[in-house]
């Protein structure tokens, strides 16, 4: 999978700059692979993704600003949804790629597996335990009822 990540190289707008600076620090530091598409001299990047934003996306004027990121084609989001994976700690899930291993999302899934297959062996003791104390009560049940049988008999013994 490939993270696609439209930037404007020769932008007059600083905050387009620290956004685009922001995301791709970003992904550096965790070390996810990405290819800068250039929107500015790229006319084929700038009409590719001005297609791909999903309309919903667009702002009022109709034409998205850089950054914008995508998963091969599948759109992620702009700089503000980014902003918000980032804040959440879910830029993962956010560009639809799995947690590195021993990431910290990674390790709380792996512990959240073993708190549920815990669980889940605690269940099938339980449910054991429960059906040995109803054996055990029907064993003592038919112990009862053999002693109560041979009371009888012999208070039958005695009668004749």
């Amino acid at each position: 999978m490939v993270i696609k990540v439209f930037l404007a190289s020769s932008s007059g707008s600083t905050a387009i700059k620290k956004k685009q600076q922001d995301v791709v620090g970003f992904l550096e530091a965790l070390k996810v692979e990405y290819d800068p598409l250039d929107i500015a001299c790229n006319e084929e990047n700038r009409m590719w993704m001005r297609q791909n934003v999903p309309e919903e996306k667009k702002p009022a004027n109709g034409i998205p600003l850089p950054p914008q990121i995508f998963n091969e084609e599948s759109y992620c989001g702009d700089y503000d949804t980014f902003f918000d994976a980032k804040e959440d700690n879910s830029v993962y899930a956010f560009l639809g790629l799995p947690p590195p291993p021993g990431s910290k999302t990674h390790a709380e899934e792996e512990e959240q597996d073993e708190a549920d297959d815990d669980r889940e062996e605690e269940d099938l003791q339980s449910e054991e335990e429960e059906e040995l104390r109803q054996l055990e009560e029907e064993e003592e049940a038919e112990v009862q009822e053999e002693e109560e049988g041979d009371v009888e008999e012999t208070q039958e013994e005695e009668v004749e």
